[in-house]
């Protein structure tokens, strides 16, 4: 059993006024208020800081399933109705503590937003102090965690939002109400959106469970993101190695062909997919050597600035786009086997070495690529109720998937066989057999996952 997440976008209009989008004053009120938001969180995140012993209390309470008294941890839940008791004005609180009255600072924000930020406090706060608490553990003294930031995306709770997605066709919503803060007042505005079929489709789906949206703020742009979770049930890996018709999904993330995916079932091969970069490589490649050039240009870097800011963006939307359509295909091959096992190799740090600046954050950024397509394939294979196994990298690429013997990697080059250790091609010396080398090494995973060949697990030694 587990959780699936996913995240449905809405974007809003912020394009010029004669175009259908929001006027200026309404943008401003986005950004007026997440940053009122901003503060008040700030507020409660130095309060729980402050008073860290109460985020660290047990509570006693009674078990029906264990029929026994027990401690818990103290809950979000419990902590929100603590800090609102001694920081926010009410009849039955007439007198905060000295120096914490919400209310003097932020007076008439809606209640909901305030609970929303003594949310995010409470989760900032409780894993600043859970890092610091292993750092202090740890022998090392480097990486000390910072100073947890009170700036975040504002959750939008019911009350602060309204959005009607019963029309279809031309009555299909184009509007949303959000109660903003104007500079001085909370008000109530409509702020039109980029509304689709395809969103309401996936808003809707009866087997994901809505969550409260986020506000996503942008130099140009605004989004709301609908978190949605939906149960999963899926068995173990131990119990899925027991069935002898176990499929499983073996998938070689590499630079040219991103994906090298193969299914096998009953030592069988029963599928395989080559999924190309499609130019990704050679373009991310010439944008970085423009950054590179540029950068040699400008001289040495100011500290704390970024440079290529445009560029960079673009290099990046190119890697997320690339990764969201692989780990796609990954999934719509998993869902074609019910009950498989996702496996992939277990890579952690890849260092690029060799050739010139923009050579190695080209490979920084491949390397990058792998780990997002990884990430988001598990996620969506997850969605699916497929668990994804990670297996022993070693030799995938050096030794043959028909017998288990070493070979060698090779290219034809110029009409000549070269043997080098980039080679495209993969060659055993013992049985003869040739094969395309990401290939090979896709068909190693299988073979790694499940102990065999040159991957059968070690004996330990007795005495």
């Amino acid at each position: 059993m587990g959780q699936a997440t996913r995240t449905t976008k809405l974007s809003l209009n912020l394009g010029k006024r004669e175009e259908g989008g929001a006027n200026t004053g309404k943008r401003v009120y986005l950004y007026a208020t997440a940053e009122v938001l901003n503060q008040a969180r700030g507020l409660y995140l130095y309060f729980f800081l402050v008073h860290a012993e109460k985020l660290a209390e047990r509570v006693t309470y009674y078990s029906e399933k264990h029929l026994e008294m027990r401690s818990r941890a103290i809950s979000p839940n419990e902590l929100l109705t603590w800090a609102e008791a001694h920081t926010v004005a009410t009849r039955e609180h007439p007198h905060p503590w000295k120096g914490w009255n919400f209310s003097e600072r932020f007076p008439d924000m809606p209640f909901l937003y305030r609970r929303a930020a003594i949310k995010d406090a409470i989760s900032k706060a409780r894993s600043y102090l859970s890092n610091y608490a292993h750092w202090k553990k740890r022998a090392q003294k480097r990486g000390k965690p910072g100073s947890p930031g009170a700036a975040n995306h504002p959750t939008l709770y019911e009350g602060t939002v309204e959005l009607d997605l019963s029309g279809n066709g031309k009555e299909r919503a184009r509007f949303v109400r959000l109660k903003v803060y104007t500079g001085t007042t909370w008000q109530w505005h409509n702020y039109p959106i980029k509304n689709n079929r395809y969103f309401q489709q996936r808003l809707n789906d009866p087997a994901w469970e809505v969550q409260s949206p986020k506000l996503i703020l942008r130099n140009a742009s605004a989004e709301l993101h609908f978190s949605q979770t939906r149960e999963i049930s899926a068995k173990k890996i131990v119990e899925s190695k027991r069935d002898p018709d176990l499929v499983t999904v073996a998938v070689d993330l590499n630079v040219k062909f991103l994906a090298v995916i193969t299914v096998r079932q009953r030592d069988r091969l029963i599928e395989s997919r080559f999924v190309s970069d499609q130019g990704l490589d050679q373009a991310r490649y010439r944008h970085l050597k423009r950054i590179a050039s540029k950068q040699w240009q400008s001289g040495k870097p100011v500290k704390r600035e970024h440079s290529n800011r445009r560029l960079w963006r673009h290099v990046q939307r190119m890697n997320d786009n690339a990764a969201h359509r692989v780990a796609r295909i990954i999934a719509n091959v998993c869902a074609n086997y019910p009950g498989c096992v996702l496996v992939f190799e277990r890579l952690r740090k890849i260092r690029s070495s060799g050739g010139g600046k923009s050579h190695r954050m080209n490979r920084k950024q491949a390397n990058h690529l792998r780990g997002k397509i990884n990430q988001r394939a598990r996620e969506k294979a997850f969605a699916l109720g497929v668990v994804t196994a990670e297996t022993n990298p070693h030799g995938t690429s050096q030794y043959c998937s028909h017998c288990g013997a070493r070979g060698e990697r090779f290219s034809n080059l110029g009409g000549k066989r070269v043997t080098v250790k980039w080679g495209k091609l993969f060659a055993c010396p013992v049985c003869h057999y040739e094969v395309q080398a990401d290939f090979n090494a896709s068909l190693n995973l299988h073979h790694s996952f499940y102990g065999e060949f040159h991957w059968q697990p070690r004996l330990k030694r007795s005495g």
